[in-house]
Order: C-alpha cells, then sequence, then structure tokens
C-alpha cells in the first residue's frame, strides 16, 4: 500500500474501519479524476482482494437491471457481500449519471451487504466510465467478494464491457431482434453466458434456438457461451443461471486463463489512460489544436488536417528519448 495522501487520512481509517460512507466518498475521488485520486487508490487497494467482476450487458430493456438486482440479492443471500455498479448515461451538461436515483435497484438495496452505486459513462464509447475500474478495484479491497458492473447497452461500443470483467453475461430480449443485434454489436463473441431473460414471455425458447443457431456460424463448440432462458423478475431459471456461472469460474480459474484475462484488463484500462491523457494535453497544451486550426483556416479539410497533425506529433514524439 501506498503513503497516505495529505488530507485524506481520515478517508482512509474510515475506509479500512468498513464504513460504506468511506467507500461512496473514495469512489467519488476516483469518479471525479482529482489529483490525488491514484495516490488514494493505491493506498486503498489491496493487490490479493478475493473478488469476482461480472459484466452485465445487452441491448436496452432486455431486463438488466433485475438481472443485476437478483444476482446481488441470491449472493447476499449466499453471504457473499456484492457491489453493484451501474453504469448509466451521461448529462451532457453535468457529466452525471441521467439515472442517479436508480429506483429500479430498490430491491437489491433491501438485501443486506448489497452496495448499489450509480455512476456515470462520461462519453465513453462502451458506457464504461474509466473510474469504473477504480471503483471495482475499491469495492474488493473494501472487502466485497462480488462486483457486478451493469452497463448502460447502447449497442457495439458495449463490448468495452469485455475489458472490465472476468466473466461477460449478455442479456437479451424474447423476440425482439436482438438476436441479429447481437451479432451485429459483437456480443456474441464477447459472452460467456447468453441469457434470453423474460422467459415467461412468448417466443423465449424460440429466441434461444435462434442464438444457437447464429452461435454455430461465430463459434466452434469448444467455446461456444451456454445459451440459458430464464425470469429475472420472477425468478425462474435463476438457479441454473447461478450454477452456469460458477461452472465458468471454475473452468476460468484452471489453467491460467482467468490470470490472463486480469491482466488484459489491467492492460486495457492503463491504455485507456495513457491514450485519453495523451490525448488531452497533446491537442490543448501540445499546440496541435492550434494547428489544426490554422489548416483550417488556409482551406485544408478536415479529415487531411487531421493527417497532416497526426504526422507530425508522431515525428516530434519519435525524436523524444525514451
Amino acid at each position: 500500500m501506498g503513503a497516505i495522501p495529505k488530507g485524506q487520512e481520515e478517508l482512509v481509517a474510515a475506509f479500512r474501519e468498513g464504513k460504506i460512507g468511506a467507500l461512496a466518498r473514495a469512489i467519488s475521488r476516483v469518479e471525479e479524476g482529482r489529483e490525488e485520486a491514484f495516490s488514494l487508490l493505491e493506498t486503498l487497494q489491496a493487490p490479493d482482494a478475493d473478488c469476482w467482476r461480472t459484466g452485465i450487458t445487452g441491448p436496452p430493456g432486455a431486463g438488466k437491471s433485475t438481472l443485476a438486482a437478483a444476482l446481488a440479492r441470491a449472493w447476499s443471500e449466499e453471504g457473499r457481500r456484492t457491489a453493484l455498479l451501474a453504469v448509466d448515461p451521461s448529462s451532457e451538461v453535468t457529466g452525471g449519471a441521467l439515472l442517479g436515483d436508480r429506483i429500479r435497484m430498490a430491491s437489491a438495496l433491501e438485501s443486506d451487504g448489497v452496495f448499489v452505486r450509480s455512476m456515470a459513462s462520461r462519453g465513453s464509447l462502451g458506457g464504461l466510465g474509466q473510474a469504473v475500474g477504480a471503483a471495482a478495484d475499491l469495492c474488493a479491497s473494501f472487502g466485497f467478494h462480488e462486483v457486478l458492473l451493469e452497463t448502460v447497452g447502447v449497442g457495439q461500443a458495449e463490448t468495452d464491457v469485455a475489458s472490465q470483467a472476468d466473466l461477460v453475461v449478455v442479456v437479451l430480449h424474447p423476440r425482439s431482434g436482438d438476436g441479429i443485434q447481437a451479432m451485429k454489436a459483437g456480443l456474441l463473441e464477447t459472452a460467456d453466458l447468453l441469457l434470453v431473460n423474460k422467459s415467461d414471455t412468448q417466443g423465449a425458447e424460440a429466441t434461444a434456438r435462434d442464438l444457437e443457431g447464429a452461435l454455430d456460424l461465430v463459434q466452434d463448440a469448444s467455446s461456444r457461451p451456454p445459451v440459458l432462458c430464464c425470469s429475472a423478475l420472477d425468478g425462474g431459471g435463476m438457479g441454473e443461471v447461478l450454477g452456469a456461472l460458477e461452472s465458468l469460474r471454475e473452468n476460468l480459474s484452471e489453467g491460467g486463463a482467468l490470470e490472463d484475462r486480469r491482466m488484459a484488463r489491467s492492460l486495457a484500462r492503463a491504455q485507456c489512460m495513457v491514450g485519453d491523457g495523451l490525448r488531452r494535453r497533446a491537442w490543448a497544451e501540445g499546440g496541435l489544436e492550434a494547428r489544426t486550426r490554422r489548416l483550417l483556416d488556409e482551406g485544408v479539410l478536415s479529415d487531411r488536417a487531421a493527417g497532416e497533425v497526426l504526422e507530425g506529433a508522431l515525428a516530434r514524439l519519435a525524436e523524444v528519448p525514451s
């Protein structure tokens, strides 16, 4: 653990005492991107924390929130402390989550040991803000056994959830064209488990068969995710869902596959942060914006101007000693 950042002693002490309000404040620090956030995270993080991260994604209206609440409730009843990080669309004005009240998560809140945090996507293409990975780290260090990452569900970019989770559950709606949408969005390749939710409605079994057929086209039998039907609202099929997740975890834990995924997750997060940091600093402070404006004023088309500015920046970067 790193040194306690100046002025954060009280927060760190409360966090280590297990006060849930301290966890919420720590997440706010990393979500706001404050200067001291990295030092705070380093101080609080427990690298050996035993915690599973499960991503829940899929098209809007498929019942992702209801499923997340059902999983959180089930794990809580088993004595497994669960944190649910729900990534919502961001306000264009404030950057805050538009669904911050999380009214639909009320049932999960009633379960002992369930911590629910609504976070803003802040324009992240996959519905996952950069702070979500850090928030999951904090939840693990706080002592949660399970972290659920429920995402906005905005289409192709939603596959980014795979970069933050150990396992990815894709939730679809019966007879709504979700199967075809999942193929177009690349969700079938991302999924470790495919769920047709709302199985009490007509068409669930047919949708599951369609998904099985779609999987025949994109994956071989050895790597195909299971396809299950469930009704998260009334609990139908949830026992099979929980069993499938446990089986998938056992398989991942054997042979180093889980360690590979977690290393890939760390690399993806670092790449995202480096890329965003470089873009912000180079654009504003490195003069790239001013150079682009000059080219546009000279009548150079946007695409051509972007290419010239990029080539110039790369040439300058190559001259910097490593």
